[in-house]
């Protein structure tokens, strides 16, 4: 068989090294750039697949300015052997929609389609650094009209035109098997990447890059660039601490530094002194008319995601912003939610009680397991029958894979990871009027060091929303809404993707939502594999105390913990009311995650961690040293101020 593997990369800023421009929005121009991490990781994924096919045709694309080249070249001297580059001005300032139809239509010049006659595998990172949304694996997929995978750990094939995906999910994984041609992306879990061996730099140096411009690919501008994205950025903000100055605790040992915690703790801890704030330049509204450009989009519809027979938490938390929107766009505002399984209508019943004002029921007995392409099928044709102005998806893997999707499908574009939804307006100065309502989606980018606001322009206006950000609305029992069944048009294209296992765990993911207490660890905790942030957890748990054990992003990133227990970035915002962080640098990615606690304590040995920055109380010593005596403190009755339950 002859394969073709195609690599999708980039090369990203370093967070540290972006600045804010004088416009508000981030300059990339001087900062020092890598190949993306999670591209490393679906570079290496292609080389693996290689070792099956020999033959196989080894392709790296990219897009972006001429100084992706370096990018390209790397992968050459790790063993592609050909590159190609879409670097084109009128490009710029393009959105993940505008890069997804870009790149799929260079493909589509190389001549790969979906109806291609050789079979191909298109591969690419989870997501980017400088982005986070996970967006254009999933946009290049849908503008090939190929099945995908994304939050894929390893890829190999079967020998018979299928691929073999292991796909993380909350708490657990999936098993699929994916017909060629197929898309996936890869988590920083799999196969660590290679380095370029010798005789593949000599290569890469005298390696011909193929650049193309967009009227070399046939690609027009109606629908790229910054005037063509169907989402804008508005503004970007530093995000900035809003903690009080925190206390170190002292000691001329470990006992007595731990000592020193607890009479930290059982004080209070310092308070914010209020000061005059400084008087705010507001900038004048031009005198232009309003125009609501909905164009009769109304509604806002949210989707309903299921896991063991329930409507997961994520799914539910969107209600409360939901509610929030309508009341602000008006009482006839009404919110409907798109239920789709087998045998979910009793379901209906919580939707309704949390907040939908509908429910659209689709029942099929194939659809008992989430699958993006009916899925998404399914979705794009409620919204083309019901015209919704907002859509809302959790930000789980399958929320963050399946919007996108629809996305594409309807033209409009997505905003990711959002940790704030609201109704406001849009000052027009090109057309002179301003557009009013609009959402303000928001979300922390470029490392979570900024907070962006994203505006949409094409309807439905969709967001994902972090889980856990938004809490569970109240219960309102005996409240019920309208029950709608749906009938989708669903071909047997639509099914080719096949589950072969899925593997869900019980309760942490849900734990972390409500647990009181929050032991974390980071990088600097995994000496002994987080041994020590769990044993802390359960000498809590064993007092009674309502605790549970997480981690950041890069514990999870070198596969020593679960998804289901990673906290901030692309991960879940938690509130316990206290949050132990253990070798946790303070990368502000894990911040925007665990910030609303209401205690933070923070244990490094590098006295200038950011973390520190941001918490009530800090150790500064080896966690090894310091955790095994807050144990045994534990063991005596501390319990870090929470009741025990008897």
């Amino acid at each position: 068989m002859a394969l073709t593997i195609i690599s999708l990369i980039k090369q990203v800023p370093l967070p540290t090294e972006m600045r804010m421009g004088d416009d508000g929005l981030m300059d990339r121009t001087k900062a020092k750039s890598i190949i993306n991490i999670d591209c490393q990781f679906g570079l290496e994924a292609g080389l693996q697949l290689k070792k099956q096919y020999p033959d196989a045709r080894m392709i790296a694309c990219s897009m972006g300015p001429g100084s992706f080249e370096v990018a390209l070249r790397t992968a050459i001297s790790m063993g592609y052997d050909e590159a190609y580059l879409l670097s084109d001005r009128k490009l710029g300032g393009s959105d993940t929609y505008a890069t997804g139809l870009a790149i799929s239509t260079m493909l589509k010049h190389l001549g790969f389609t979906k109806d291609s006659k050789e079979p191909f595998i298109v591969l690419a990172g989870r997501q980017t650094s400088d982005g986070d949304t996970a967006h254009v694996p999933s946009q290049v997929a849908e503008n090939l009209g190929i099945p995908q995978a994304t939050f894929v750990e390893t890829v190999k094939a079967d020998g018979e035109g299928n691929v073999i995906a292991k796909r993380v999910i909350e708490g657990g994984y999936q098993m699929m098997k994916l017909p060629m041609p197929c898309a996936i992306s890869l988590t920083p879990t799999g196969v660590p990447p290679r380095k370029p061996s010798l005789t593949g730099a000599i290569k890469a140096r005298n390696a011909q890059i193929t650049v193309f411009g967009i009227d070399d690919i046939g690609l027009g501008t109606e629908k790229i660039g910054l005037g063509g994205s169907p989402t804008i950025v508005a503004n970007v903000v530093n995000i900035v601490s809003e903690r009080p100055p925190i206390i170190m605790s002292s000691g001329h040992d470990d006992a007595t530094v731990v000592d020193s915690l607890i009479t930290n703790f059982y004080k209070g801890g310092n308070v914010i002194t209020k000061k005059e704030q400084a008087e705010k330049k507001v900038s004048e509204t031009p005198d232009f008319p309003y125009y609501d450009n909905r164009n009769g989009a109304k509604g806002i519809i949210t989707w309903a995601e299921t896991a063991n027979g329930e409507i997961t938490r994520p799914s539910i938390e969107l209600l409360t912003p939901a509610r929030k929107l309508a009341g602000q766009l008006g009482n006839d505002t009404k919110i409907m939610t798109l239920l789709i399984g087998k045998d979910v209508k009793k379901l209906a019943t919580t939707l309704f009680e949390h907040g939908s004002d509908e429910v659209i029921l689709v029942e099929d007995d194939r659809l008992e397991e989430y699958l993006v392409l009916p899925f998404s099928s399914i979705f794009a044709q409620v919204i083309k029958q019901r015209k919704p102005e907002i859509a809302l998806f959790a930000a789980t893997t399958s929320g963050r894979e399946l919007a996108p999707r629809i996305g594409v499908k309807t033209g409009s574009g997505v905003t990711a990871d959002c940790t704030g939804l609201e109704i406001g307006e849009y000052v027009n100065r090109k057309d002179k009027v301003i557009n009013k309502p609009i959402l303000h989606s928001r979300r922390p980018t470029y490392g979570e060091s900024k907070l962006a606001t994203i505006l949409g322009f094409v309807y439905p206006q969709i967001s994902t929303a972090r889980a856990g950000t938004f809490e569970v609305p109240p219960v309102e029992k005996g409240r019920t809404g309208v029950v709608s069944t749906f009938k989708p048009v669903l071909s047997k294209d639509e099914f080719k993707v096949e589950i072969l296992k899925t593997v869900r765990g019980e309760g942490s993911l849900q734990n972390l939502f409500e647990a009181d207490i929050i032991v974390s660890g980071g990088r600097g905790a995994t000496a002994d594999n987080l041994s020590l942030v769990k044993q802390l957890a359960a000498t809590l748990k064993e007092k009674g105390v309502n605790a549970e054990w997480a981690c950041s992003r890069v514990v999870v990133d070198e596969g020593l913990a679960e998804y289901a227990h990673q906290i901030g970035q692309t991960g879940k915002t938690i509130r316990p009311k206290v949050y132990v962080a253990i070798g946790i640098s303070g990368a502000i990615q894990h911040i925007a995650g665990m910030k609303e606690s209401e205690k933070i304590i923070a244990i490094d040995h590098n006295p200038k961690a950011s973390i520190f920055h941001f918490a009530d109380f800090g150790i500064v010593g080896e966690y090894q040293d310091i955790i095994p005596e807050l144990i045994e403190r534990v063991k005596g009755g501390f319990t870090f101020g929470i009741e025990p339950k008897k």
